[in-house]
């Protein structure tokens, strides 16, 4: 085990190289500057693109850059692009995962979302922080090791993907070719270090609904919860006015035009890992809807699901456990056709229990009231015990860095590891930091960027035995 001594902040090696790493941090923003610019967002498919355009562009572009730094480059396909500190049949121990691509700009930005602005310390631009600033702040700590001559004793591989925001099919690639490191993290989450990810389920119901529904929908992304839902029903003049303040949080209104009966919810959206932000519209419309109409299917759904409860008990799939905690569940998106209503559910569960557990749980609950169920995604739980090496290492390397006391954490969320072994999620975004991630005028504040090249620096120096 490398003695954590040798690199103390106060002492060398890594005095130079902090040194290097606050006197040209501009040659940092300079990297991102050219990965920001490539609107890296998924496309059509093409040969030898195999997510669009843009995607293999942005990797082509870091991989010149890790060339010009003196790495050891190879583009897989254009799925994934590596690059070794040391020549590639030298085995790589350690490998840190990022990816390229980015979501769609979306709109209300008040800088051009694929260029990189700067103002008031911060730097604006879709990828900032997820995750071309993270990728430009590890390929800079490693421009630092090699400007001051460190020689790490055990050889690192920098792997950039290009599929993480669409299902991570680059990194399945990637593993059909080639093995991961047996150490290995990524900046694509937050410190100290996440080493457990809850799994994750998404799972549809079909269910028949009564004639006096004629339109039924609400939601618009299956991991989100729903801030918007509407029923237009067969009845004229329906009254709502019972149910106006029944749900905290949730506004309803109806409408009335050539005898029929339009009932509108809003709540207010949240991550579906976090559900407990938002209010959720979708559930509240269907309590309402199953109330005036006498639905017994409908109302069986929203018995399973109602409004304010997210801990899947009324479902029967309610549990928790002392390392990623409780059990969470968002019914998020519904739609109706032909008297048919298809509603879809978002489920993260512990890392102590398997999608077998919840799954079956589900389809007792489903099929005692005739309602039709299906499993669209399975994503098993992701979970590396605190002790181990790895994980001791960078916290201390975070607490060095930082002089913050280091700690675990566990998401409802899914980073780049989720499907690895061994993998953790070590950094970018720092504890109480607002970045606005996949929003409008996405940053990271620039000290924030310096801060994490020092982090990583002190990683590989660490983790691959400095001499």
């Amino acid at each position: 085990m490398f003695p954590m001594k040798k690199i103390n902040r106060k002492g060398k090696p890594m005095d130079k190289i902090f040194s290097y790493i606050d006197s040209h941090g501009s040659e940092m923003i300079s990297d991102l500057r050219r990965l920001v610019r490539i609107p890296s967002v998924m496309g059509e498919a093409s040969e030898n693109a195999p997510f669009g355009e843009m995607p293999a562009r942005a990797l082509g572009e870091m991989l010149e850059m890790c060339s010009e730094a003196g790495l050891h480059v190879r583009n897989i396909d254009n799925y994934v692009g590596t690059a070794d500190f040391y020549p590639a049949n030298k085995t790589p121990e350690l490998g840190i995962l990022c990816h390229l691509d980015v979501v769609p700009e979306g709109s209300g930005w008040s800088v051009p979302p694929f260029d990189l602005t700067e103002k008031n310390g911060r730097l604006y631009g879709r990828g900032a922080i997820d995750d071309k600033g993270p990728a430009a702040a590890v390929l800079f700590a490693v421009k630092a090791l090699k400007a001051v001559g460190i020689k790490p004793a055990k050889n690192f591989r920098l792997i950039f993907g290009t599929n993480e925001e669409n299902g991570s099919a680059d990194l399945a690639y990637y593993r059909k070719k080639e093995k991961l490191p047996e150490m290995l993290f990524t900046p694509d989450g937050s410190y100290p270090v996440i080493n457990a990810e809850k799994g994750m389920l998404r799972v549809s119901y079909r269910l028949a609904v009564c004639p006096e529904i004629i339109s039924l929908s609400g939601g618009k992304a299956v991991n989100a919860v729903p801030e918007y839902a509407e029923a237009v029903l067969d009845i004229p003049n329906a009254d709502i006015s019972e149910y106006t303040s029944k749900f905290n949080g949730v506004t309803i209104t109806a409408e009335y035009s050539d005898g029929t009966t339009k009932i509108t919810t809003k709540g207010k959206g949240a991550h579906a890992s976090t559900p407990e932000n938002g209010t959720n519209a979708v559930t509240a419309l269907i309590s309402v809807v199953s109330e005036i109409c006498g639905n017994t299917a409908l109302n069986a759904l929203s018995g399973m699901f109602p409004y304010g409860k997210t801990d899947g008990a009324a479902a029967g799939i309610k549990c928790s456990d002392e390392i990623s905690g409780g059990l969470t569940t968002v019914l998020s998106v519904l739609s109706c056709s032909d008297g048919i209503l298809e509603a879809k559910q978002d489920v993260r569960f512990p890392v102590t229990k398997t999608s077998g557990e919840i799954l079956a749980a589900l389809a007792e609950k489903a099929a005692a009231s005739g309602i039709e169920m299906n499993a669209d995604m399975i994503s098993e739980p992701h979970y590396v015990p605190e002790d181990s090496p790895l994980i001791k290492k960078l916290l201390e390397v975070y607490e060095l860095v930082t002089e913050k006391k280091g700690y675990c954490v566990a998401i409802g969320g899914g980073t780049y590891v989720h499907e690895t072994e061994n993998g953790v999620a070590f950094g970018a975004e720092f504890p109480g930091e607002e970045n606005n991630m996949h929003g409008a005028d996405e940053s990271v504040s620039r000290e924030s960027l310096i801060k994490n090249a020092k982090i990583f620096a002190a990683a590989i120096c660490s983790l691959c035995e400095v001499k």
